[in-house]
């Protein structure tokens, strides 16, 4: 009983910690397992071995890390991210065939015009939950605002700097899926975005186009002119 016990205690362990892994992935993007490694307090090799089983059961993908400067000797790191299926598990998003469906219905009976006003619909009462948070602030503190907002609605937000802008990420896009064949929904919030933080914002990159994180580029100048829905 005890041996049964304990092997128990082990896969609990194990199921544990890989969740972590999951949810670290999903705040912070691809990362190597050096990284995650850190940020668990659980050695590389340890780390690697939860990441061999994750990448088995379909939770992740890996691919190699980018190279900055003079490659060095060695394999080249990898970095790993969520699959569709290790983000299906983190977030909601048992509904995406019948969305997928009402919006093609919508689209076949009604129109594209019919589904870019649901986008917008859709996102105008994002943006209401959000304004009351953001908009009496300065301009240049509400990138920073959007984020903690996106993370307490389980977005995942991050936000980076770079030498002309900020980087606001999600990690996490509850309709990843259903944006994949209908891009209206990610154009409306990035409309929605540039809205709040009263600029012109690009989208860098999108989850529903296969990119790891939703990346939003705010430029350092920021000026009160809101983009025009």
């Amino acid at each position: 009983m005890k041996k049964n016990a304990g092997a128990a205690s082990l896969v609990e362990g194990d199921w544990r910690t890989r969740e972590r892994v999951a949810r670290l992935i999903l705040q912070l993007g691809p990362s190597t397992a050096v990284a995650l490694s850190v940020r668990l307090g659980l050695t590389p090799a340890a780390i690697r071995k939860h990441l061999d089983v994750m990448l088995a059961d379909g939770t992740l993908v890996a691919r190699e890390a980018p190279v900055r400067g003079p490659r060095g000797r060695g394999r080249p790191a990898r970095l790993f991210a969520l699959s569709d299926a290790g983000h299906a598990r983190k977030g909601a998003n048992a509904y995406d065939a019948v969305a997928v469906d009402a919006l093609r219905f919508l689209r076949e009976t009604a129109g594209e015009q019919a589904v870019e006003e649901f986008a917008h619909k859709r996102m105008a009462e994002w943006e209401s939950r959000y304004e009351a948070q953001i908009s009496m602030l300065p301009l240049s503190d509400r990138p920073a605002a959007l984020v903690e907002a996106l993370s307490a609605d389980g977005y995942a937000g991050t936000m980076h700097y770079s030498s002309c802008g900020v980087h606001d990420g999600q990690h996490h896009c509850p309709v990843a899926h259903v944006a994949a064949e209908f891009p209206q929904l990610c154009e409306a919030e990035t409309r929605t975005i540039s809205h709040l933080v009263g600029t012109h914002v690009q989208r860098l990159a999108t989850i529903a186009h296969g990119d790891g994180v939703c990346t939003t580029h705010i430029p350092h100048k920021i000026d009160s002119v809101r983009t025009a829905s």
